[in-house]
């Protein structure tokens, strides 16, 4: 098992080594290895590139993030500006339906309102809006209506894991409650937990997804 500094030094490295990650300013702790993340950004889609960054790396087992998103001089935008630049991006993405989705920007902060009938058009209009200029965060409130059952649900789900993840599929529970599907269990690494994510999030009549699956190294 990978010792605390042997984790810190990774991640340090895999930091580095991400083009979409320009601060130097990024403070790395590692305790029992949960790892948590401090300092200031100049944009939500870096911070969104630090965590997927954080979890490529072997041994993490949870991530806290206690990041700040500044907007450096000459790039601060008014909340009507985003706004105005949510409602395009989201117009101009295929997979988000139109007339769908209202985003509501409140400092810099966007949230999404709105109801669709899959999860992957929820996912897709918060990756829309993410890495606008001026963002510093985003509230996903999209409501997916399910057109099946909760035992539908869970049937998609695990026969989809059968049949992307047969040694993982035995080792995660699935509960199903109207729309919100729960996962638990352990897999073993975070590679495995997205995937076990991902396919529980294109199943038919999923709104979201909690995922509380552990990552034993």
């Amino acid at each position: 098992m990978k010792s605390d500094a042997m984790i810190r030094s990774d991640v340090l490295a895999e930091l580095d080594f991400d083009p979409a990650i320009r601060s130097t300013d990024i403070g790395v702790t590692v305790k029992d290895g949960v790892v948590t993340l401090t300092g200031p950004l100049t944009s939500y889609a870096e911070k969104r590139a630090v965590e997927r960054a954080v979890q490529r790396v072997h041994g993490v087992r949870a991530v806290a993030v206690d990041m700040t998103v500044s907007m450096p001089t000459g790039h601060e935008r008014t909340d009507a500006d985003l706004a105005s630049a949510a409602e395009r991006a989201l117009l101009w993405h295929v997979l988000v339906p139109d007339g769908k989705i209202r985003p509501v920007v409140e400092n810099g902060w966007i949230t999404l309102e709105g109801e669709v009938e899959w999860a992957y058009q929820s996912h897709a209009a918060e990756t829309a809006v993410q890495s606008l200029v001026g963002v510093v965060g985003v509230t996903n409130r999209i409501a997916v209506r399910p057109r099946f059952s909760p035992a539908d649900i869970q049937r998609n789900i695990e026969q989809a894991l059968l049949r992307q993840a047969h040694r993982e599929s035995q080792h995660i529970d699935i509960v199903v409650d109207n729309a919100v599907v729960t996962l638990s269990g352990k897999v073993h690494s975070w590679a495995e937990r997205r995937a076990a994510q991902g396919a529980a999030m294109a199943a038919p009549g999923v709104g979201r997804v909690i995922n509380h699956l552990l990552v034993e190294a």
